[in-house]
């Protein structure tokens, strides 16, 4: 069984290897001993780069394909702590396969392979990524991070990690595809995941659903509305709340198909604007959800919170 893991490992880092423009002859055997700290990004390091084994409590990329990663990363984190507290921002995104070479993206960035020079991603896998998934990162109104913008990356004619598994995203969304919102988790840490991912968490009902420019907008009723997390949300926007469920008008909500009963929803504040990140029918029975929301404020939601929630309103 070991030898069986270590040969799908040796396998993977070939792929990944192969996907490179051009490599140098040398690896991991490399004497990182002799090396000049290089400057990344215009700034240089006291420390020359040097290479460690990927850590299991690194998930984003411990099961990338290779063993070890090299330090500084290509995103001038220095340290380990501060890779992994940075990478954990991008599992859920991950989570939802929007292509199926975001990890080897991210990877390349937070825990880039070791060879005798820093290797970057290829423009063309950045923006195949991007294509798959900045419209899901922009339903939950996120947008395209600076730091990933595409054009600082080297065509695809240079040395650099190209696209390995195809152009096209993961999986396809087809026509019926459940709108991202609508997604659900059935247990209680996916629910606590997704509250604090939230900037507010509210049990309402819905008094109508009207579709605008390609969104759903949920009216709520004036009355049995309970802030189980206010966040940023004033007065004035719980006096008449409504929720932007963006790219939402073309896809599936079962969870919204009747509007009797109350909901539970959260969302984030981004320019003014309530935007829907999550609904569920609440259900009184569901001890996944009673337990979710009685201890969501002993929740660690400091590991989880993604950094480029940025765009949000301050509390």
């Amino acid at each position: 069984m070991r030898a069986a893991a270590g040969g799908a490992r040796t396998a993977a880092l070939a792929l990944l290897l192969g996907a490179l423009r051009w490599a140098p002859a040398r690896g991991e055997e490399y004497d990182y001993y002799g090396w000049q700290a290089e400057p990344l990004h215009g700034r240089s390091y006291s420390k020359p780069p040097q290479c460690l084994d990927i850590p299991a409590d690194l998930p984003l990329c411990h099961t990338v394909g290779y063993k070890r990663m090299r330090l500084p990363n290509l995103l001038e984190h220095e340290s380990l702590a501060e890779v992994k507290q940075q990478a954990s921002s991008w599992l859920p995104l991950l989570a939802k396969r929007c292509h199926s070479d975001t990890q080897v993206f991210l990877c390349s960035l937070f825990a880039p392979v070791c060879l005798d020079r820093p290797i970057y991603p290829c423009r063309s896998l950045c923006e195949a990524v991007r294509a798959g998934c900045a419209p899901l990162m922009e339903a939950y109104g996120f947008p395209w991070p600076e730091m990933l913008h595409c054009h600082k990356f080297p065509l695809d004619n240079d040395l650099c990690i190209a696209v390995q598994f195809g152009h096209l995203p993961a999986t396809a969304p087809p026509v019926t595809k459940i709108c991202a919102q609508c997604e659900m988790e059935h247990s209680a840490d996916g629910l606590m995941e997704q509250m604090c991912s939230s900037d507010f968490v509210v049990k309402m009902r819905i008094k109508e659903i009207k579709i605008e420019n390609g969104d759903r907008k949920l009216i709520g009723a004036q009355k049995k509305k309970k802030l189980l997390k206010p966040g940023p949300l004033k007065r004035k926007d719980t006096k008449r709340l409504v929720l932007h469920m963006k790219n939402g008008a073309g896809c599936p909500c079962p969870q919204l198909d009747g509007l009797s009963g109350s909901f539970l929803v959260m969302g984030r504040k981004v320019d003014g604007q309530l935007l829907l990140m999550a609904v569920y029918r609440w259900d009184k029975k569901n001890k996944e959800m009673k337990f979710a929301v009685k201890f969501m404020f002993s929740y660690p939601c400091s590991l989880y919170y993604p950094f480029f929630y940025g765009a949000a309103e301050p509390h």
